[in-house]
């Protein structure tokens, strides 16, 4: 079996080898480095809002509170349970936090370069698995990716490229690790990939150990494979996707000493194939009844699902009109993910405060009294944005969402500044038009209006300067033969002009 790869106290490298058809061989044997990276710790957010800042405390004190809590409990408070194999079982393992901590962990299947929100609430329960004392393991599906999991599909995926498969492995990877991280420290966390395991592993070799012990009833009796076959039918890759899912937990567990395996709802069939795989191969088909030491029970493994991110109308949460809500700020901004929570209906933010977030459920309680005044979106928008992108990540989004409020200014009394400026094209919140510098410095503010398309004439942007609606940088322009010199250039290549409140261009120098 090939070497895994983990992230504990510093990076280290895995070997990830290339997958090849089933009608061959399961997996071929060259592989290559897969690099395991974290972000660095960020700086400090130099811009907050009252309710982000006490709700940080919040968060802090929730943390704080779970030490020596079960976390059962604590999942279950926050609606963060859906179904256990065994609960009683489950909730007496995780009450040994301190001497004996479960290992748990929860897949991700790079099938995209970037997780989204809907990943976030695997990632937010292993996290409170660490809060709570326990080893958790983050898994990315190098290998599973290559197959696709029926769950919740009504046809099968696309299949990816060697290249972007490898992209997205990279990428996943390290925002896992920066995350599990970001929450509960470095000690404690682990992030594998499957190809480890299954890059040195024949077909014959999978038969032999997995299929075998696979009863084709029980799989066809799942509810991913009775819904696919009522429909247009699925293929044999996918078919076997829950006996890989189920492999994992073996091998996990067998390695790295993982016993309970998490999941969104849409997961239980997989996480049951797991849970009886290890039975099957390590325990047998032994009854519990004869376990009177307690010893085989202490071996079995645990399966916890939580409720999959659902708008109060049954819709996903996590979808925008522009597609999924990445987490990875190359793929979407820190401020359009903050105006995405920000955005939350108030028939879901207290939900999804508790579900999201770290925050104390107390504080959560007083929120949802303020419904209505938003101060509940504001704290679920800046401790979501604040864990995914860090707190350089939350202010800007605060930066950007200040400059982009109407007749609001953006950094103070002395205007804006470069960054946000740029902040602001990328994040789409206002148009850029090119002039060329000869047109701007030293002439009249009001032939920029013009060009910029603000005003159709310049006796139409005097009316507006003299009406106290023009806007330089976010200062008013009072003068109507107003002159732009040096010194209202940004970076020595931009200016905001703005007609209103609302309306609002970035100037770029030619």
């Amino acid at each position: 079996m090939a070497s895994t790869c983990s992230v504990m106290s510093r990076v280290s490298t895995c070997r990830r080898a290339s997958f090849s058809s089933f009608s061959s061989s399961l997996l071929t044997r060259s592989s290559r480095g897969l690099p395991l990276t974290s972000a660095s710790t960020t700086a400090s957010a130099s811009t907050s809002t009252s309710s982000s800042s006490s709700s940080s405390s919040s968060s802090a004190s929730s943390a704080a509170a779970t030490s020596g809590t079960n976390v059962v409990d604590v999942l279950r408070s926050r609606g963060l349970v859906e179904a256990m194999t065994d609960e009683d079982a489950m909730r007496a393992a995780a009450s040994a936090a301190s001497t004996k901590p479960l290992t748990v962990y929860c897949g991700f299947d790079p099938t995209a370069p970037s997780l989204h929100l809907g990943n976030l609430l695997g990632i937010v329960v292993l996290a409170w698995f660490q809060k709570c004392g326990h080893n958790v393991v983050a898994l990315c599906g190098g290998a599973t990716a290559r197959v696709g999991d029926p769950s919740g599909k009504s046809a099968e995926r696309p299949v990816l490229s060697e290249e972007a498969l490898a992209t997205n492995v990279d990428g996943i990877t390290d925002t896992l690790g920066s995350l599990l991280r970001r929450a509960g420290g470095e000690e404690n966390v682990k992030v594998l990939d499957n190809m480890s395991w299954y890059g040195s592993m024949s077909l014959l070799e999978f038969l032999r150990e997995v299929g075998k012990n696979a009863r084709v009833g029980v799989m066809m009796a799942k509810d991913s494979v009775k819904t696919r076959l009522e429909g247009e039918g699925m293929s044999y890759t996918e078919f076997t996707y829950q006996l890989l899912q189920g492999y994992d937990f073996y091998m996990l567990r067998r390695e790295h000493g993982v016993t309970v395996q998490i999941g969104g709802s849409d997961q239980w069939g997989n996480i049951t194939a797991g849970t009886d795989l290890i039975r099957r191969l390590e325990v047998g088909d032994a009854e519990t009844d004869d376990d009177a030491d307690g010893e085989l029970s202490a071996r079995l493994a645990h399966g916890l699902t939580f409720p999959l991110l659902l708008k109060s109308d049954g819709t996903k949460f996590g979808k925008s009109e522009g597609g999924a809500v990445w987490l990875r700020k190359d793929a979407l901004s820190p401020y359009d993910f903050y105006q995405y929570l920000y955005r939350t209906a108030d028939a879901d933010v207290v939900r999804l405060l508790k579900s999201l977030t770290f925050v104390d459920l107390d504080e959560i309680d007083r929120l949802a009294q303020t419904l209505g005044d938003n101060e509940a979106q504001r704290v679920l928008a800046s401790e979501v944005t604040r864990f995914v992108h860090g707190d350089e990540g939350l202010a800007e989004a605060l930066k950007v969402t200040q400059a982009m409020a109407p007749g609001k200014k953006v950094a103070g009394e002395s205007g804006v500044d470069g960054d946000t400026l740029r902040a602001i094209v990328s994040a789409g919140g206002a148009p850029v038009v090119d002039i060329a510098r000869s047109n701007v410095v030293g002439q009249p503010y009001i032939n920029v209006l013009v060009e910029a398309g603000l005003a159709k004439s310049k006796g139409e942007a005097r009316r507006l300067v003299k009406g106290g609606g023009a806007r330089l940088n976010e200062e008013v322009v009072k003068e109507e033969m107003y002159m732009l010199k040096d010194d209202d250039i940004i970076d020595d290549e931009l200016l905001m002009v703005g007609s209103g409140k609302k309306k609002k261009v970035v100037v770029n120098l030619t």
